[in-house]
């Protein structure tokens, strides 16, 4: 309507504080869902649950609010304050004189250090366009505006150590006594309640809690996700940083992969104005998590929740106002339900992208296969159900491909865990998988272990230019070469796994005969029967104490019923890895046989096979130790050398087992 100009004409600032129906119907239930035993366990939010907890915040403001403005009404100022609540909807006005600061805007925002725009306004303003970022992530960022942390150092170990004196207005003039900038006033904020205040396991599980003051917070420090949010708000507002607590649903501790929301939210954060934008910030997970076996929380600081981009912002946080989701477009919550769940530490460590996007995955032909996109060369694990079993895991320059082969019909977990630059696997994705028919046919070596396949790793460890770059290695007759060079000084092992048959723990060696030759190491692989094996490999530095580092492993397949190879002979200590092994390949020889003997021995100046009698080696041109041995009358055989011509005494190399008569 128009209005006319009038000098005895007053402005009216209102400030509407507005509640949707459902969440004023929410306000009937006095005991949140993680209360309730009969609430199912994807109910459970922020860190362990909030319930009703964000609207007792809000009611505490409220009360808190009218009653000092009772006591801070100027007389010579008119004032009227009046509230009227109808259909869910409070509306509180003001009225004042026109360059009058309103004092509910002083109480409500804490305003000490604000400063108005050019015309004079001083509320923060609602978020719009300029605040949106793309949807889906541009991958430029983990932040939402550019930041060096490495500026925050020292800021950071200042607030971290900051204590607390009295009340929140001297705790806040101290924690900024180091921060120069809206942004440093925010992190220094961030940083003490990140370090400082625990997650309140107890209070939050209690049916009828008292809402979180903030002097109790100081006192206990501790308290739950609407109590860090309310708490991070009103101390930016003493610094004089605009911020809001904004209310939604979490994909937190207790999701399950697809569950659907509704009905009250079950978390808070915040947003924070900063350089002319709003930027979102969840001190609660920003400060440790909670043991999902024992209940207890740790601290853990986790930066990924500090001025998170928007983009990666929405994977596990839904506002109750899509205008807070900061993204162009919004996503519905439907959308929010259905989008794969990355977990902060997917973006930590490195990782970029998953395929397949949606958490819930059906097999197809009894087998799923998951792919991973990392910044960099990066260590992943798998577990099925809580086992390390049913999938091959290779790794990649910059991921990863897991193929997994559920073993029965059915619902299956699958986690997927990376390493990153720490010494500690953290749990990335969780994907369910719905099983409809399971290949008995594909059952794999429990003994294979990841990874599958030569990789980064493996050059890293000092194992290059193998012969068989793949992970799988078919043979038809049960028998393969598998070759890789290898760094000076470093020593190779390598032993072969199934799940039956006679590869025991004894003879897991027996089976592979390693030869070297140049830079190159060799395994002659001879398979007992058909079946699958896991062929492990391992590494160890000739100079340092310790034992072998396993780096990978093949998969051998072999399908021929008819593959039955004995064993190779035994190696001992004195087995050069410049010697090579031409003849008998096979570690059990028959019985009353001339059997010839071809090798290739290097720093020796006799040798011989031993057996009920003594048969010298000659040394021919080429190079090779040649001769026969009769197997009659023994039950073993012996290869010899004598390393030094001057010296009597001769040294086992190799042995061989003769079959009974």
């Amino acid at each position: 309507m128009e209005l006319k100009k009038d000098s005895n004409a007053v402005s009216i600032d209102m400030l509407l504080i507005v509640h949707s129906e459902k969440r004023r119907a929410a306000q009937g239930a006095h005991s949140d869902r993680q209360a309730d035993p009969g609430a199912p366990p994807q109910r459970r939010g922020g860190l362990q649950g909030v319930g009703n907890g964000i609207r007792r915040w809000q009611k505490l403001e409220r009360n808190e609010l009218h009653g000092n403005l009772v006591e801070k009404q100027h007389p010579q100022q008119t004032q009227v304050i009046t509230s009227y609540d109808n259909q869910g909807t409070q509306l509180t006005v003001e009225v004042h004189p026109q360059d009058a600061m309103p004092q509910l805007l002083k109480k409500f925002s804490l305003a000490k250090r604000f400063q108005g725009d050019k015309n004079g306004n001083t509320r923060p303003r609602q978020p719009g366009g300029k605040d949106a970022h793309a949807y889906p992530w541009d991958r430029s960022s983990l932040k939402s505006m550019p930041l060096d942390l490495r500026q925050f150092e020292k800021l950071d170990t200042y607030a971290s150590q900051v204590t607390v004196k009295s009340g929140l207005d001297v705790l806040v003039s101290d924690l900024l006594q180091e921060a120069h900038s809206d942004l440093e006033r925010v992190r220094a904020i961030w940083i003490w309640i990140c370090h400082h205040i625990e997650y309140d396991i107890e209070a939050t599980q209690e049916k009828d809690r008292q809402a979180f003051k903030p002097t109790t917070i100081l006192q206990t420090q501790k308290t739950n996700c609407d109590g860090y949010a309310g708490l991070f708000e009103r101390m930016c507002r003493i610094a004089g940083v605009h911020c809001m607590t904004v209310p939604g649903y979490s994909k937190g501790f207790g999701y399950q992969p697809g569950q659907s929301f509704s009905g009250e939210f079950d978390h808070a954060w915040n947003a924070v104005f900063l350089e002319g934008r709003w930027h979102l910030v969840d001190s609660t997970w920003g400060s440790g998590l909670v043991d999902s076996t024992t209940s207890k929380f740790t601290f853990l600081y986790n930066e990924f929740y500090f001025l998170t981009h928007p983009a990666l912002f929405i994977e596990d946080h839904f506002p109750d106002n899509k205008n807070w989701q900061l993204l162009k477009p919004p996503q519905s919550l439907r959308q929010f339900e259905n989008n794969m769940y990355h977990k902060s530490e997917f973006y930590n460590k490195g990782m970029l992208s998953a395929h397949p996007q949606t958490s819930i995955i059906k097999t197809v032909n009894g087998k799923v296969t998951v792919t991973i996109e990392s910044c960099a060369p990066t260590l992943f694990m798998f577990m099925l159900n809580g086992k390390q079993e049913h999938g091959l895991l290779s790794l990649r320059k910059n991921g990863m491909k897991l193929d997994v082969y559920p073993p029965t019909v059915g619902t299956h977990k699958l986690q997927i865990f990376a390493k990153g630059n720490s010494e500690i696997y953290s749990s990335v994705l969780e994907y369910t998988l719905k099983c409809h028919y399971a290949d008995i046919d594909v059952r794999l070596p429990a003994e294979l272990h990841q990874p599958v396949g030569p990789s980064w790793f493996s050059e890293q460890m000092g194992i290059t230019k193998p012969s068989h770059p793949e992970p799988v290695i078919y043979t038809s007759d049960g028998r393969c070469s598998v070759s890789f060079s290898v760094e000076e000084g470093i020593s190779v092992l390598a032993s072969l796994h199934g799940d039956d048959g006679p590869v025991t723990e004894e003879t897991q060696r027996r089976y592979i005969f390693q030869l070297q030759w140049e830079k190159r190491t060799e395994l002659k692989v001879q398979l007992p029967h058909a079946g699958k094996f896991a062929l492990k490999i391992f590494v160890k530095k000739r100079q340092e104490p310790g034992n072998y580092v396993f780096v990978f492993n093949y998969l051998l397949c072999c399908t021929n019923s008819k593959v039955n190879w004995p064993v190779f002979p035994e190696s001992f200590g004195n087995w050069g890895q410049e010697n090579e092994l031409l003849e008998p390949l096979s570690g059990v020889l028959p019985a009353n046989r001339n059997v010839p003997f071809k090798l290739k021995l290097h720093g020796v100046a006799k040798a011989l096979v031993k057996g009920q009698d003594t048969w010298p080696l000659t040394l021919n041109r080429e190079g090779y130790w040649e001769g026969s041995c009769s197997t009659a009358g023994c039950q073993e055989v012996y290869v010899m050398v004598l390393e030094n011509a001057n010296h009597n005494f001769y040294s086992y190399i190799l042995k061989y087992k003769v079959n009974a008569q």
